[in-house]
């Protein structure tokens, strides 16, 4: 079952001049900044309440990131749901008729299990399922 909004993640081209716009804007500091290697991005993570924000920037131009502005610009890149166990959620979501970009579950940013559904069955939203590593 999706439980919450995990995060917002952001396309960003720089990061350190995004890490200061939205620290002015929340009021509070990044908690974790990270380089996910096999997405080719750098992160940085701000807590809004029980939710957060998700900076990404490319750290190579052929990542998903750099792709994503080259097309449509610095702005919301997807929106990520906490899940409490991610491969009935796939498996759910997919004999709803959904396309997932990944039918199994991979490490990413912020000690999570993710997949990403394709926007192409969601009404043009990029949606991941997160789901928190124990221990």
């Amino acid at each position: 079952m999706l439980n919450k909004i995990e995060h917002i993640g952001i396309a960003v081209k720089d990061l350190d001049v995004s890490n200061e716009i939205y620290s002015k804007i929340l009021n509070v500091d990044p908690y974790k900044q990270e380089e996910v290697q096999s997405e080719g991005v750098k992160t940085s993570f701000f807590k809004v309440g029980e939710s957060k924000i998700e900076l990404l920037q490319a750290t190579n131009e052929n990542s998903p990131i750099a792709k994503f502005i080259d097309k449509k610009g610095e702005g919301i890149h997807h929106i990520a749901f906490g899940v409490d166990d991610i491969e009935k959620e796939i498996a759910r979501l997919t004999e709803e008729g959904f396309e997932l970009i990944h039918t199994k579950p991979k490490l990413g940013a912020d000690n999570m299990r993710v997949a990403f559904m394709h926007p192409k069955s969601t009404s043009g939203m990029l949606i991941e399922l997160c789901q928190q590593i124990k221990g």
